[in-house]
């Protein structure tokens, strides 16, 4: 007995256990349920402590080039403290708030190629086990899908989004990573940039919009990349014209940076009408910052799929890469030295 007890606590004939998360994505800021669901193993088990990982697929830059691997970017204690009989089966539910800056995973339920996950810990004897992992699915939020979608009806292409490791200046991004949403420009921008890529860093009352520029030469003083910030509120939803704002945004990113010729002139090509003289929300403020370049460099497209055009009703269409169910069982790599600060593992 104490053999097989010994045996418990180094994982071999223990508990096992299988994380079920509720139907249906979640939402930054909401809640994520479920049941841990656990049988015991070949002899009796003290539970001492149930904890969830939220973990997340990330691409950083070193010395050596760009690689991946996983940070824990929040835990939370859901159960323990009880004993667990042999053979026995028990289910502890349980719910959590997801931070609000965690990532978008999917947009009209198609899936965008950002790995995240849900990993289940279980403490038996002062042992550690990292027993299951379930696949987590985030929707946007609302002010979200609406400043995507109108990015989409200006003629913006969607084409990938990652995780990057590290921290944007001059905003109050909390986690150590953040997300990118790589689109194209459509042709009256073309000459201008590259592509832009969109970060939302949420907060309970609304979030900040950075938006970055991967500019031509030529067009600018200079080819690089700038950068401009946004913010707007959750409750702007039903009172903006989101495309006249997003088109403010763009308006605003180019002319700001020493675009040449005047508002309105020929390089921008024919700009659209607002109704009522609306052009942007007098909620949005904008302001200007850097992302801090020791710690970012824009990648190419993640493993993830690659998603082509965004229109109002109109789903996304996935024409290549991996979708993030294929490699979620590959998240166990780690960054080597990463503190993974709100998230670091005790």
């Amino acid at each position: 007995m104490v053999f097989k007890k010994l045996l418990g606590a180094l994982g071999v004939g223990g508990p096992s256990v299988d994380t079920v998360l509720d139907g249906g994505p979640a939402v930054p800021g909401g809640t994520l349920s479920g049941q841990v669901r656990l049988r015991g193993g070949q002899a009796d088990a003290h539970i001492e402590e149930i904890t969830l990982d939220l973990v997340a697929r990330v691409e950083a830059e070193g010395e050596e080039g760009e690689h991946e691997g996983t940070v824990v970017f929040d835990r939370v204690t859901v159960g323990g403290g009880f004993r667990l009989s042999e053979g026995a089966e028990q289910v502890v539910p349980f719910s959590l708030t997801l931070p609000w800056e965690t990532p978008v995973t999917q947009l009209y339920g198609q899936a965008l190629g950002v790995v995240l996950g849900v990993r289940t810990e279980l403490e038996v004897a002062g042992a550690r086990d990292k027993g299951d992992l379930d696949q987590l699915e985030v929707a946007p939020l609302p002010v979200q899908e609406a400043i995507l979608e109108a990015f989409g009806q200006l003629g913006w292409g969607f084409k990938s989004a990652d995780l990057e490791l590290g921290r944007i200046g001059g905003t109050g991004q909390r986690l150590p990573f953040y997300q990118e949403l790589e689109l194209t420009p459509p042709e009256r921008y073309a000459h201008a940039v590259n592509e832009i890529e969109v970060t939302f860093l949420a907060t309970p009352t609304g979030m900040e919009v950075v938006i970055e520029a991967d500019k031509r030469g030529g067009f600018f003083s200079e080819g690089h990349d700038v950068l401009t910030r946004f913010t707007v509120a959750h409750d702007d939803l039903h009172r903006t014209d989101w495309n006249a704002l997003v088109e403010s945004w763009i308006q605003q990113l180019v002319e700001r940076h020493g675009a040449r010729g005047g508002h309105g002139s020929a390089p921008y090509g024919h700009q659209p009408s607002y109704e009522g003289g609306h052009y942007g929300h007098g909620d949005g403020h904008y302001g200007h910052s850097e992302k801090h370049h020791d710690e970012h460099r824009r990648s190419g497209p993640s493993t993830g799929a690659v998603v082509a055009g965004v229109a109002a009703g109109v789903a996304v269409g996935v024409v290549g890469g991996m979708v993030a169910a294929e490699v979620v069982d590959d998240i166990g790599d780690a960054f080597e030295g990463d503190d993974e600060e709100e998230g670091e593992e005790g």
